[in-house]
């Protein structure tokens, strides 16, 4: 294990698994590193055939560590390592699965989106509260989401940060299954075997059929222009500093 992501390889599938369990599985530059170098070397590994990602705990994950953006607010644009992880993805033509128990926070809710199985348990619950931090959508979820489960319903998601439920996220569109939690990691596992003993050409093949990879890319490079200019901004510095001290955040000076 390196920076608390766990790298296993089996049966065709590499497995990464977040293993923070202490911060709820917050992922920090150096977790999006150890993801981003793996799935950016998976791509021309014809071993591994599919990829599945996992969360250690009560929790799938609480998305990006606060406490990064909040030291990242106001400083100079950089590459973030997370960045890499969005692109690499939004890339992958290996499939991807994932087993979501408890909550998926941000980026572990938008990355859902590029996933093509998504297993939850009855407890999982999808949280995207972007607007609440003074940021904006990210991995190309301002396009992803509308298209998969109509404006409305993502417009409440991003600008109410409303939970969606494990029954919802399958009644619209965004999980495959609702297994037991006992069940979870294996029923995901299983999921990945199966898909890596398929055709792998043709499965890649017909991946990149059902994926409008031009537009997402754009929409992506948008996403990310606007989220570092809105990571640097008072109104999100404001928002972090709420969030740390554990206080409701005061816009009431912002125009």
């Amino acid at each position: 294990m390196t920076d608390h992501v766990k790298v296993e390889r089996a049966d065709g599938v590499l497995t990464l698994t977040l293993d923070r369990t202490d911060k709820k599985n917050a992922l920090t530059d150096a977790m999006y590193k150890t993801l981003a170098d793996t799935l950016e070397a998976t791509q021309e590994d014809r071993s591994v055939r599919a990829i599945l990602f996992r969360g250690e705990g009560d929790m799938f994950s609480a998305g990006n560590d606060i406490s990064e953006f909040a030291a990242h607010n106001g400083g100079a644009p950089n590459e973030r390592n997370v960045l890499r992880f969005i692109a690499a993805i939004a890339r992958a033509e290996k499939p991807l699965v994932v087993a979501v128990q408890g909550g998926a926070i941000g980026v572990a809710a938008t990355m859902l989106l590029h996933c093509d199985m998504v297993l939850m348990s009855p407890d999982a619950r999808l949280v995207t509260p972007f607007v609440d931090l003074a940021l904006v959508p990210e991995a190309g979820s301002s396009l992803l989401m509308p298209q998969r489960i109509g404006h409305a319903r993502a417009f409440a998601m991003f600008a109410l940060a409303e939970p969606v439920s494990a029954q919802d996220a399958l009644a619209w569109g965004l999980a495959n299954r609702i297994v037991p939690k006992e069940e979870l990691r294996e029923a995901a596992r299983a999921l990945a075997v199966r898909l890596a003993a398929k055709p792998p050409a043709s499965l890649i093949a017909t991946k990149r059929l059902m994926r409008e990879a031009a537009a997402l890319q754009a929409r992506m490079a948008v996403e990310d222009r606007i989220f570092e200019e809105r990571l640097g901004s008072e109104e999100a510095a404001e928002a972090f500093a709420a969030f740390l001290e554990r206080r409701p955040p005061d816009f009431s000076r912002f125009h």
